[in-house]
């Protein structure tokens, strides 16, 4: 099975047209389908306004409308350069809600990561998690910084045994199948384990035509689990991540932090999440 439909969020941010080119990458590996959905942060419409301001609102909308028209150019544009069979939506209503729907009609979707420095790329609190937890499809985290050269080419694998890291090894499989590496890390919880964590998926993984290396770390107490995954990663040269998303509360992680919690903040290569 490999990845036939991609969803890529589109909007007016810096990184949007990274995000696109990403997607189309994606698309020709594959010879996909891309949906380009334009979802923007709709709150200011209805709050930044009194009653009375109506020329201020209707000039405001009028650039939306003018910056919805050329995101739909550069995207239409973009994918007529690439070869790549593609359409526009943009529907209204709540963006969440837009995105979670029209997500689940997709193999994968492609995200951006939070970017504080640039107000265009904030469509609404925790919209990417939202996204990951409500869609049931694994997203694609484009990092808020960088150059993407490669894709899937030497890919890191977080294991923990958990359902959700099962579910996105098995989401990934279209990728890993291609990778020319795949590292398969592992922190460890108990030393006096009979068998190391990632030694069953590994196997697993063989019979799925990937052959994975292991490696596993012992917890050192008061350490950020996530950033010494991270860390290990771009060590490796790793070209993207793939990890289950809130493996335990999502409140809790967002209180106390969390691997899932560090690589939406601090990731600075693609991650593939799923839950």
């Amino acid at each position: 099975m490999n990845w036939k439909t991609i969803l890529v969020h589109l909007d007016s941010s810096r990184r949007c047209e990274t995000r696109t080119q990403f997607a189309l990458d994606i698309a020709r590996r594959f010879d996909a389908h891309v949906i380009g959905l334009y979802l923007v942060c709709q709150d200011l419409v209805h709050h930044m306004f009194e009653p009375a301001e109506t020329l201020q609102r209707k000039a405001y909308e009028a650039q939306r409308r003018t910056s919805l028209d050329e995101a739909r150019a550069a995207f239409e544009h973009a994918t007529q350069l690439a070869g790549v069979n593609a359409e526009w939506r943009a529907p209204t209503g709540s963006v969440l809600d837009a995105a979670t729907l029209h997500g689940r009609h997709a193999d994968v979707i492609v995200l951006g990561q939070d970017d504080p420095d640039d107000p265009e790329a904030f469509i609404a609190r925790h919209f990417v998690e939202d996204v990951v937890m409500g869609s049931g499809r694994p997203v694609l985290l484009v990092p808020r910084a960088g150059d993407i050269k490669s894709l899937g080419e030497n890919v890191v694998i977080a294991w923990d045994d958990s359902r959700e890291a099962a579910r996105a090894v098995a989401d990934a499989l279209p990728v890993l199948r291609r990778a020319r590496f795949v590292e398969i890390m592992t922190v460890e919880r108990h030393r006096d384990e009979e068998a190391p964590a990632g030694i069953e998926i590994s196997a697993y993984l063989e019979r799925q035509g990937v052959r994975a290396s292991f490696s596993s770390t012992p917890r050192v107490r008061g350490e950020n689990t996530g950033l010494t995954l991270m860390e290990r990663a771009n060590s490796m040269h790793a070209d993207m991540f793939i990890a289950g998303a809130y493996a335990h509360s999502r409140g809790l992680e967002r209180v106390l932090g969390g691997v899932t919690r560090t690589l939406l903040e601090t990731s600075t290569l693609p991650v593939l999440l799923s839950h």
